[in-house]
């Protein structure tokens, strides 16, 4: 059956060869990338040809990649079958979404939304244009995958919170409502457009999985995500140990998904 993975690559250019081994021999139909430097862009292209994904649509950089720090990081899709890219929704950072058609999947997106803290609302204005986009009525299946960066917390009982709020549910100094519903509108808003979240379908909350940690191990989150629409969820897992072993401060997430089978009633 057919698998996407997904992997922040945390703008590594020295190891970016190592990443893209591990990555493309995972075999999976479909990579979406995040945190790709324009430096490392080339090796990337070169390495995915190499090894059967001939097909790759980046989103553009801007000046190239030689402009402000959080700007030299892109997102990528490759696949081993034809990709039709696709005109996404007016995001604040456009290098930091992509979408195409696949062969696999139908339409998939690669999103890199900005950490909060980013001006003028970058991270609230890309969560907002992309969620509204999601909703649109397609024919055909959707899936959004990527470092999303959030939610802060997820309980057991399946509460989630966003970085908007703390622990006890108040609202963060220099945080509002509407940063809160960004979050919360993409990472769970979107179960009434028929998204699925496609490791907590299969895995329930109990799972406490996290693909960012902090040194050491102290605590971390499930910022990573793969949502589907119109597609059946057969398996979805985390690969903690590229994170592990140091190839980026992000474990991979990888799902593999199908077309629902038809009525024949």
């Amino acid at each position: 059956m057919p698998v996407l993975l997904s992997w922040n690559v945390a703008g590594r250019v020295r190891s970016a060869p190592d990443q893209a081994a591990v990555a493309s021999g995972f075999g999976a139909d479909v990579l979406a990338l995040q945190e790709v430097r324009a430096s490392a862009l080339p090796t990337w292209r070169e390495a995915l040809a190499s090894a059967g994904y001939a097909h790759v649509h980046a989103a553009c950089l801007p000046d190239g990649g030689r402009g402000a720090p959080e700007r030299r990081l892109g997102v990528l899709l490759a696949a081993r079958e034809p990709l039709e890219p696709l005109g996404g929704p007016a995001v604040p950072w456009p290098e930091r979404h992509a979408c195409a058609m696949t062969t696999a999947f139908g339409e998939v997106h690669v999103l890199h939304a900005p950490i909060s803290s980013k001006a003028e609302r970058a991270k609230v204005r890309t969560l907002e244009a992309v969620t509204a986009d999601l909703r649109r009525p397609r024919p055909h299946p959707v899936v959004l995958c990527g470092d999303l960066n959030t939610p802060s917390y997820e309980t057991r009982e399946g509460e989630v919170r966003s970085f908007a709020r703390t622990r006890t549910g108040r609202l963060r100094e220099g945080f509002d409502q509407r940063h809160d519903d960004a979050e919360l509108g993409i990472v769970v808003g979107l179960r009434d457009a028929g998204y699925v979240d496609a490791f907590r379908l299969l895995h329930g909350y109990g799972r406490r999985d996290r693909s960012w940690v902090f040194p050491h191990g102290r605590g971390g989150w499930r910022l990573d995500h793969v949502l589907a629409r119109g597609l059946e969820v057969l398996a979805c897992e985390y690969e903690h140990r590229w994170r592990e072993a140091g190839l980026s401060d992000h474990s991979a997430v990888w799902a593999e998904l199908r077309s629902p089978p038809r009525d024949r009633s």
